[in-house]
């Protein structure tokens, strides 16, 4: 299995008042293509910081960052941007879509922005939203869908860059159970058909059954990771 995404004793500490908050105390992962990983753990423990991190949005006070084999921590500002684009999709806990894009629209613009043909993006775009089970709604714009529907505009938009890593924030906060349910079977589904190492935040452990291993945060360090679901049998 080839390694998409490496943390190497990353620790990420903030100025709090007269001392110092460790929001990450060396943290080391390792995330094969195509594998599913679950991060839980309670409020403030730091999966959001490993997410911000890992995503290259923050840089670590130590230790190192490694995108398929890439050292985020050596690389200018300019080419992290790059990289971060181009290898790694991330889906917030609140999709941010703009409204004045239909869902096709929210997905061509990344590629525009990436530089590519306008004729090849709509294509990838129309081929993802049916993926994803919206074909349908193509032409619709963020205010005519559900909650659901545009998290899986979200997780379409995500994986536009054909990327190595998927981070995922919280995908279920906002939805039902069955909802929910479906989102986190989708990203099973990417993750397997598209080969992507995906690390997932949930605040709801009856998920990680879908997935394949389970680490836990509690005050900035990371637990020892266990099987679980299909990888357990």
């Amino acid at each position: 299995m080839n390694t998409a995404l490496d943390l190497v004793n990353v620790t990420l500490e903030y100025p709090d008042g007269d001392s110092t908050l460790k929001a990450l105390d060396a943290v080391n992962l390792s995330i094969g293509a195509g594998e599913f990983l679950s991060l839980v753990g309670p409020s403030g423990s730091g999966k959001s910081s490993l997410l911000a991190v890992a995503a290259t949005l923050v840089s670590p006070t130590a230790g190192r960052v490694l995108v398929g084999g890439v050292d985020a921590g050596e690389l200018s500002e300019a080419d992290r941007t790059a990289l971060r684009r181009d290898r790694i999709g991330i889906v917030f806990q609140q999709p941010n879509l703009l409204p004045s894009l239909t869902a096709l629209e929210q997905l061509v613009i990344g590629d525009h922005l990436r530089g590519k043909p306008a004729g090849p993006a709509a294509r990838r775009a129309a081929g993802l939203l049916d993926l994803v089970g919206l074909a349908p709604a193509a032409g619709k714009r963020p205010h005519q869908l559900s909650g659901g529907q545009r998290q899986r505009v979200n997780i379409a938009r995500a994986l536009m860059g054909d990327p190595a890593v998927l981070l995922v924030d919280e995908p279920t906060a906002a939805l039902d159970q069955e909802r929910s349910a479906a989102i986190v079977g989708l990203l099973r589904q990417v993750t397997d058909e598209f080969g992507v190492a995906t690390v997932m935040v949930t605040h709801d452990t009856g998920f990680v059954p879908l997935t394949d291993s389970v680490a836990t945060m509690r005050d900035g360090r990371l637990s020892a990771r266990e099987t679980v679901g299909a990888a357990a049998a």
